[in-house]
């Protein structure tokens, strides 16, 4: 009895019990879900890792790749008629001469140059009576005979900016002024005639030692100021088109 009671012994310590055998398993479970979770967390914080970098990534996607609009500073009307009197040599008239008109607010080159031919029109059909009004005060053949010359030149002026003009002028069915490159030519040729016109009224008036020399100059100077503008603007329209974001046609 002792030897079968010795080895039912034996056999108890090296069996774990059955209660023994159920921790196992829940410990092992228990481990088990551990993992799961931690694997699940992982997964998660990777996911939405992911989805952050996703739309930071579209955020500076949408914003590389979004249209070049104009300037800041070109949407003030203010600031673009200052950006296109920047391309002439007279900054202070080109802004006071423009701005005078009292235009409503636009953010386009060929508007402010249409609005620069205009005063220098305005400007020039004002001068074009001073060498009528100095004749009829004059007691000098000589001067008389070069402000008549004047007189001609002055119209000849007159008449090329009025060319000019017309070209800018909106036809039926047109919602804008249109420039082409023969447009633009002509103007150029026209601009500057006008302004030689005008030194040559001087040229004469100086060869003849008239004494009304000096106050013909001053309003030519100012004239003469008003045309360059205008055609410095012409000149670097293309380009200030271009920085507007706009288009030739």
């Amino acid at each position: 009895m002792d030897s079968i009671n010795f080895f039912k012994g034996y056999g108890k310590v090296n069996n774990p019990s059955e209660n023994q055998q159920l921790q196992l398993q829940q410990i092992s479970s228990q481990k088990a879900l551990q993992r799961r979770r931690i694997i699940l967390s992982a997964s998660l914080a990777i996911l939405l890792t992911i989805i952050v970098l996703a739309l930071i990534g579209g955020l500076v996607h949408e914003s590389a790749t979004e249209p070049a609009e104009p300037e800041d500073e070109l949407n003030d009307s203010g600031e673009s008629l200052k950006t296109v009197c920047g391309v002439t040599q007279h900054l202070d008239s080109c802004i006071n001469s423009i701005s005078s008109l009292n235009d409503p607010p636009r953010s386009d080159p060929v508007h402010f140059f249409n609005l620069s031919l205009q005063v220098s029109l305005r400007e020039l059909a004002n001068l074009s009576s001073l060498p009528r009004t100095l004749i009829s005060r004059s007691n000098d053949p000589k001067t008389e005979s070069a402000l008549k010359d004047c007189v001609n030149l002055f119209d000849d002026s007159l008449s090329q900016l009025k060319n000019s003009a017309e070209l800018m002028k909106v036809g039926p069915g047109e919602k804008k002024m249109l420039l082409t490159e023969m447009k633009i030519s002509d103007m150029q040729t026209w601009i500057s005639a006008a302004m030689t016109d005008q030194e040559t009224c001087l040229d004469g008036l100086d060869e003849m030692g008239s004494t009304v020399v000096d106050e013909v100059r001053v309003r030519v100077h100012k004239s003469n100021e008003y045309m360059s503008n205008s055609l410095a603007i012409l000149n670097n329209l293309k380009d200030l088109v271009a920085k507007f974001g706009l288009k030739m046609p």
